[in-house]
């Protein structure tokens, strides 16, 4: 594929990208939203971030769900250091700990 091509490609999306954003915060920045509209907005990134996660600790596998236990341990490990510290980082940093020492032993790991 030519460089150029994909440079322009990255470009335009970052362009759009960025459009789309300022327009929100542009068009919004001085309007006053109602109250029913900001709670409701307050569930969005918990909503996102269970959509991400979900499917990693409960994977399909031939059309049915099954159980990964290494990530479901460290998801609610994660989970009550979350809702403990509140704290990203921490958040991050213990369940991905916990998760890759779950993997390294032996007949748990990754597969």
């Amino acid at each position: 594929m030519d460089p150029t091509l994909v440079w322009l490609t990255i470009l335009a999306l970052a362009a759009t990208t960025f459009a789309t954003r300022l327009s929100f915060m542009g068009l919004l920045a001085h309007v006053e939203l109602p109250p029913l509209l900001q709670r409701a907005l307050a569930y969005v990134p918990p909503a996102i971030l269970a959509a991400i996660i979900a499917p990693q600790v409960f994977p399909v596998v031939q059309e049915l769900p099954t159980l990964n236990w290494p990530r479901l341990i460290a998801a609610l490990i994660a989970f009550a250091v979350a809702f403990r510290t509140r704290s990203t980082v921490a958040t991050v940093s213990i369940g991905m700990l916990v998760l890759w020492g779950l993997q390294a032993l032996p007949g748990l790991g990754p597969g």
